[in-house]
């Protein structure tokens, strides 16, 4: 009942704003507002106590009542929103001139007339339906809906979904390495079914949940350097076959790509078949659903007697028993389960070890069955629970049924989890199912989509993207979600959805009419849904999905879609979310002008509803053979009429400049622009911004930033030319945005640039966690430090020099986890670093530093360190110091010479210091207890 509550918790506000706001209602229509909002805020409570309770456990009335409940409110928050338009959209100038003003003023008097008489009409024919939903509420006992909560013990899940299970990295994989040591004997030919030169195609077997990709991953990432071409894709219980092959295509020969799009299935073949011949590969077709699906992908592969080797997964016996060779994936073992569980539950910082609740954590694990997603599901869950309610847990899953087979009881755990997320964060998670399989879901762009839908509840004194990002970490620490970190950064820029939760929201989703999923395998989609999402679809102007009724659509989302033409905005009445991801604008060579393209934004400003317009990631079109150009030119003036806007995301797109109206935009959150210019943006009133994005600001417009006290990130690209005052500009204004968490500033370098201007006084920021100042300055600035920037994460700079007391600076920085320092001329390492510092740094990025030696006792959290210098900085290296770092995983030099041709490795060994060089890091690595992984480099 999760969406009816959020349709509900959108209404109510705007219900409250229209009675106290200034709109001057109609004696007999306040009066109506009033009843409603009394009614509404009543069928409310009662909602809320339905949505505590799993859907399945509710009768067939409380469904319909919820159902008709959320439609009524969608239908009074669209009259609400049409009314305030129709009042305050289309004001006049202040003070306007001459006729033509008077023209406007009686024109705005006539339409919002106009509206009070509409909102009059429409509030009394809902009126009758609110009566009609209060007294269906009592007549079925809806308020009595408690005792079905505590009656309700067991969940059923009638689907059979899908399940991918991968996890951070290989400290986390239990009980991996016989499996994968096995396969590996297996594919090298020692089982004797094959030689070794033959092509062999094995297939790892088991239902889901046993890991069968985490173990195919395994074996991919310990041999594919002994193969010249390698692939690892994923086919999906509905596969679009094409998108699967040029997958493959694209992981062999990304050069061999141009136009790939206008290839059919047979013609992908055959160009597969001509790259792989006479060549050793290896490739991974991960979740195999049907033999079709197999029988044309086995087409690509050809045996040319080199050794190639084929690996597929699936969970259908018939599959695999066609495929090839069959491993049959079993579930953990007693002490594997309890190892990963332990894991888990440290990782979710429980305050109850696991030795305090062995009996019933002996339970779970029983009826886990070695499930590996099971077992990680449930201890996320418990890590954040007393011991003395694990067995509520446990009793409330339904684990009391002995019959209950491996695979419905990991149904009834994520079902239990879902259940057990406030309602606001479920919302947030049935989003993520407009999203395909295995897509890697930008963390910031969900939030905002969030925030646009109206899933983000305020708090008092926290901005939506903050208390969005909290919800994203709790799907985080509950594994309904998994992250994407950037290697050794602690940056989470992504996240991707297991199947089989993806399928547990697919089967919420289609059970309350929450969102519709189109894909290429769907003729004719629901036309009733509120949310459409299109994936890995080719949309053309006479297409199903082009063509469909988009009047009740209030999220039209595309993600990697080809388009031959944008839908037709004027067919949408209630759209709030617009959203087109990775996709592609198949255009030709005569739509280069705005006014002729068949991507022009035409009837933008009748989409009075949208809350968010975003066209992000890869978005290109084809011209001409073999050229990409961005197909959306030009965003028109009437954008300045979506007074509800929220987000504005036009980060990769054709358009060069932004109109002025976007200026009007005054509840605009989050602003992304890549454009050429921004000189006529007048973001004076943006005083809702929290993130800001652009390119080749002026200076004028940064006295305007310091007026967006809201900001909390903010991205600002500058000219070379104009970096030097406008880097200390920018510093001097943003000491007042006391909000901000990030700020990151880059600009075009020449090959000799000039320092920048560095800003003098103080900069006093609480929040921020990141900087980035992609330009060079003198020196380390005086603001860069402990007590004005206390919270700082990561840092990334270039400077000319430092100081040597700059690296004890630095090293006060009690949370920094990265560190990057780009020198222009060579310098010593400063030995000026005390004990104790930089007591969480993780990643450490160093260039043009000679000699670093590192002291016992700093950095003792340090797993990466990443060297950059010249060859005529090689001499003297001691890397013995390395073994101070304790924790320490990869060592990564980069060595740099004066010319641009590459030259061999007999010709590298003539040159003595890069030979000491190198020996010393290998010697360095090897005395290590950690043996960390060594990479040396050379660029000439």
């Amino acid at each position: 009942m999760d969406p009816a509550t959020a349709a509900m918790g959108s209404l109510l506000p705007k219900l409250f704003e229209l009675l106290h706001g200034e709109y001057k209602l109609q004696k007999g229509v306040k009066k109506d507002v009033q009843f409603l909002e009394r009614e509404m805020r009543s069928i409310d409570a009662a909602l809320r106590k339905v949505a505590m309770v799993p859907r399945d456990k509710l009768d067939d009335n409380s469904k319909i009542w919820a159902n008709d409940v959320r439609e009524l409110a969608y239908e009074m928050e669209d009259v609400v929103e049409r009314f305030m338009v129709g009042v305050q959209g289309f004001e006049p100038a202040a003070n306007p001139d001459g006729f033509k003003g008077f023209v406007k003023k009686v024109a705005s008097l006539f339409t919002k007339g106009k509206a009070r008489h509409q909102i009059a009409d429409a509030i009394k024919g809902i009126k009758d339906q609110v009566q009609q939903v209060a007294d269906r509420r009592d007549r079925y006992k809806i308020d009595d809906v408690e005792a079905t909560l505590l009656a309700a013990s067991t969940m059923v899940d009638p689907l059979d979904p899908r399940l991918m299970v991968q996890f951070k990295d290989q400290r986390e994989l239990v009980g991996i390495e016989g499996p994968r040591d096995e396969l590996i004997k297996r594919l090298a030919g020692e089982d004797g079914c094959v030689s070794r030169q033959q092509l062999k195609i094995l297939s790892i077997f088991g239902f889901g949940g046993l890991g069968k990709t985490t173990l195919a991953r395994a074996v991919y990432d310990k041999i594919q350097a002994e193969f010249v071409c390698k692939a690892f894709v994923s086919v999906g219980q509905k596969p679009n076959l094409k998108n699967v092959l040029v997958g493959i295509l694209l992981r062999i020969d990304k050069a061999s790509c141009h136009n790939v799009t206008l290839l059919d299935e047979v013609l992908l073949i055959e160009k597969l078949r001509e790259l792989l011949t006479n060549k050793r590969y290896l490739i991974i077709i991960d979740d195999i659903w049907d033999m079709s699906s197999w029988d044309i992908i086995k087409c690509v592969f050809t045996d040319s007697k080199c050794g190639s080797r084929v690996i597929t997964t699936t969970r259908i016996f018939e599959v695999a028993k066609e495929a090839g060779d069959i491993y049959k994936q079993e579930p953990l073992s007693p002490g594997r389960s309890k190892e990963l569980f332990c894991m888990r539950l440290s990782i979710g910082k429980s305050k109850s070890p696991y030795h305090e609740s062995v009996k019933i954590s002996e339970k779970i694990l029983q009826k886990c069955g070695g499930i590996p997603l099971a077992i990680i599901t449930i201890a996320s869950l418990l890590a954040s629970k007393p011991v003395t309610d694990w067995p509520g847990v446990y009793d409330s899953i339904g684990f009391g049924n002995e019959d209950n087979k491996e695979v419905d009881t990991t149904r009834k755990i994520l079902l239990y989890s879902y259940y057990d997320l406030p309602y606001y964060p479920r919302l947030c998670l049935l989003h993520l199912g407009i999203y395909p399989e295995d897509y890697e879901i930008k963390k910031d762009t969900l939030i905002w989509k969030w925030v646009a839908e109206g899933y983000v509840r305020e708090e008092p004194g926290k901005g939506l993207f903050e208390v969005g990002e909290r919800y994203f970490n709790m799907l985080i620490d509950r594994s309904m979600i998994q992250a994407v970190e950037r290697p050794y950064h602690s940056i989470i820029y992504a996240c991707r959805v297991h199947d089989l939760v993806l399928d547990m929201i697919h089967f919420l989703s289609e059970d309350e009419s929450f969102v519709t999923a189109s894909n290429s395998n769907m003729t004719s989609p629901r036309t009733t849904s509120r949310r459409l999402a299109i994936n890995n679809e080719i949309i053309e102007q006479d297409g199903s999905v082009a063509n469909m009724s988009m009047k009740q659509v209030r999220l039209y989302s595309a993600t990697m879609c080809h388009f031959s033409t944008l839908p037709v905005l004027s067919n949408f009445k209630a759209l709030r979310v617009l959203a087109l991801e990775d996709c592609t604008f198949m255009g030709s060579e005569r739509s280069v002008k705005p006014e002729d393209s068949p991507y022009h934004l035409n009837y933008l400003g009748r989409l009075i509803h949208l809350r968010y317009l975003g066209f992000s990631d890869r978005l290109v079109g084809f011209s001409l053979p073999g050229i990409s150009m961005p197909l959306i030119l030009e965003v028109p003036e009437e954008i300045g009429d979506l007074r509800f806007l929220q987000v504005l995301d036009l980060g990769r797109t054709g358009i060069k400049q932004l109109p002025q109206t976007v200026g009007r935009l005054t509840q605009l959150k989050c602003l992304r622009f890549g454009g050429s210019s921004m000189e006529v943006l007048d973001c004076t009133n943006l005083t809702s911004l929290e993130e800001l994005q652009l390119h080749l600001v002026s200076p004028d417009f940064l006295k305007r930033l310091a007026k967006l006290k809201e900001l909390r990130k903010f991205s600002l690209h500058f000219e070379e030319e104009h970096g030097n005052m406008l880097f200390k500009d920018l510093m001097g204004h943003v000491a007042n945005l006391q909000k901000l968490q990030v700020i990151m500033v880059t600009c075009r370098h020449r090959p000799y640039p000039q320092p920048w201007s560095d800003y003098t006084g103080s900069v006093t920021l609480g929040h921020l966690r990141h900087l980035t100042v992609n330009g060079l300055l003198p020196g380390l600035p005086v603001w860069i430090n402990s007590s004005c920037l206390p919270n700082l994460c990561h840092l990334y700079m270039e400077l000319t020099a430092m100081k040597s007391q700059d690296m004890e600076i630095l090293g006060r920085f009690s949370e920094l986890i990265t560190l990057t320092v780009l020198l222009y001329d060579y310098m010593a390492f400063p030995n000026a670093m005390e004990e104790g510092a930089f007591p969480k740094l993780r990643y450490l990025e160093l260039k043009n530093f000679n000699q670093p030696r590192f002291v016992l006792g700093a950095m003792s959290s340090l797993e990466c360190f990443r060297i950059i210098i010249g060859l005529e900085g090689t001499n003297g290296w001691d890397f013995h110091s390395l073994v101070n770092l304790p924790r320490l995983e990869k060592v990564d030099a980069e060595i740099l010479g004066n010319t641009t041709m590459g030259i061999n490795e007999d010709e590298l060994q003539a040159h003595e210091s890069l030979k000491q060089a190198h020996a010393s890091l290998k010697h360095a690595v090897e005395i290590h207890p950690n043996h960390p992984a060594l990479k040396v480099r050379t660029c000439y």
